[in-house]
């Protein structure tokens, strides 16, 4: 299978995850996929069952986005930068996939693939319905994938290399037990925003996707807000109410009342919507239903933040000019294909396996 066929057969899965995802009236996929395509639509409509932050909502956007990033022009650009002729071995890679936002591992999963390696998964119990049912559409559409794509049952072996996505905990763990082998082993990262207090509303709203969406739960949700001098916070804060219905998810409710309580009884200066509590903190990283945010008293000042701690931070969504390489708002949960976590080329290194 040339890279050719393959672009080809992703191609085509985006299309299939775009059909799925649509709200308009679908006439039917093609015969040899459509009891797939018609599975992948039942374990939306399901993934609520086993994981209460997949509602059939999330799943949908999370398999819409990918969709979208499936396009035929977006593989051959991202392809385009690099040399696939230098590729001789067929290297088995093991993945050990997160389970935080629904089908989080597809990235990983598209590159082993994309670069003409076999992967071998090891899927989260909190996500491990989604990418089969893909990955089953897949082979249907190109069956010679069927001898690249192995899921892992019990302990992980027989690979050459490993590409682990955990927190800064279970990584200590990835680097003790596959050190030996080539890897990537990601730990906790957060998205961030740089406000200026010139946002048009619009803005705010968007800035509001990158908040919630997921539920805050993803490594690119804006967990950190950095806002000038003097900023002010009843804009954001009309904005950030509106968005009652995170309230009817028990799980986020239950982390918002927490949090809540441990605010009052601590004494703790916050600001509070109704659905999440805004609350002054260095720390980049914030607890489900609460957003830090820090002063800032000029652009200098933010940057050299960003700088020193450009470890920890995944991307950053921004308008101000000072800026440089953020995000618009609203595009944290919308990476393009060479947009890679942690800034790590993961296809570089899959090509060299």
């Amino acid at each position: 299978m040339n890279l050719e066929s393959r672009i080809k057969a992703f191609s085509s899965l985006g299309e299939v995850l775009r059909t799925v995802t649509s709200e308009e009236e679908q006439n039917g996929f093609p015969a040899e996929i459509a009891d797939s395509a018609l599975q992948l639509k039942k374990e939306i409509s399901d993934a609520r069952q086993y994981n209460g932050w997949f509602t059939p909502e999330m799943v949908n956007n999370a398999l819409k986005a990918l969709g979208e990033s499936l396009k035929e022009s977006k593989i051959r650009k991202w392809t385009s930068f690099y040399n696939f002729k230098e590729k001789k071995n067929i290297a088995t890679v093991g993945v050990i996939m997160a389970g935080n936002v629904p089908a989080v591992g597809f990235h990983d999963f598209l590159s082993v693939l994309i670069s003409g390696n076999k992967i071998l998964m090891k899927l989260s119990s909190d996500d491990d319905k989604l990418l089969p049912a893909i990955a089953n559409i897949l082979v249907k559409i190109e069956p010679e994938f069927e001898n690249y794509i192995i899921i892992a049952d019990g302990i992980m072996k027989n690979f050459d290399a490993i590409i682990a996505t955990g927190s800064n905990n279970t990584s200590r763990y990835f680097e003790y037990y596959f050190g030996k082998y080539p890897n990537i082993i990601r730990k906790n990262r957060n998205g961030i925003a740089v406000l200026t207090g010139n946002e048009e509303l619009d803005d705010l709203k968007a800035l509001a996707d990158d908040i919630f969406l997921y539920y805050g739960l993803g490594c690119r949700n804006v967990a950190k807000l950095y806002v000038p001098d003097n900023y002010d916070f009843i804009p954001l804060l009309k904005v950030l109410e509106q968005y009652e219905d995170l309230r009817e998810n028990h799980k986020y409710h239950n982390n918002y009342d927490y949090n809540k309580a441990i605010f009052l009884v601590n004494g703790t200066k916050h600001f509070d919507t109704g659905n999440v509590l805004l609350t002054e903190s260095q720390s980049f990283a914030s607890p489900v239903s609460v957003i830090n945010y820090e002063f800032y008293s000029s652009p200098d000042q933010v940057n050299n933040i960003l700088m020193v701690n450009h470890n920890e931070i995944q991307c950053v969504v921004s308008n101000a000019d000072f800026i440089s390489d953020a995000l618009p708002f609203g595009n944290s949960q919308k990476p393009e294909l060479w947009d890679y976590a942690d800034g790590v080329d993961t296809l570089a290194f899959l090509l060299k396996q």
